[in-house]
């Protein structure tokens, strides 16, 4: 395994265990299926809530598409230069995630708008 595709793998696996860990936290086992369900559109977040989730769900709008292209395509180089970039965009905000994930009606909403580009990986 080279050395952006380990790094990938451990970005990708922390922002699933963050997400997990604050989710089995704040809602317990038997309601993790619960969150990947549940609507997104059925959330009230806060302003700062919404201006986090507005800047994730462009980031992960355009991790998704270069994901998706990276599984058809692992050897292209400019499109892993930009996924290496997007994983050291999500460290800058990832501390803001934690405290955000502390909130049980957020984590929820997280889980599902994560919840597609999970799949693609």
């Amino acid at each position: 395994m080279d050395g952006y595709e380990s790094n990938r793998r451990d970005f990708l696996k922390k922002l699933g265990l963050i997400a997990g860990t604050a989710a089995l936290t704040t809602v317990g086992g038997s309601g993790v299926v619960e969150l990947l369900t549940d609507k997104k559109e059925k959330f009230n977040l806060t302003e700062e809530q919404q201006k986090f989730m507005a800047k994730y769900e462009k980031w992960l709008d355009e991790f998704h598409g270069m994901a998706k292209f990276q599984k058809i395509d692992p050897e292209h180089i400019e499109n892993n230069k930009k996924l290496m970039a997007l994983s050291d965009d999500a460290k800058k905000w990832q501390k803001e995630l934690v405290e955000h994930m502390k909130d049980e009606n957020f984590a929820r909403y997280y889980m599902v708008v994560t919840e597609r580009v999970t799949k693609t990986i």
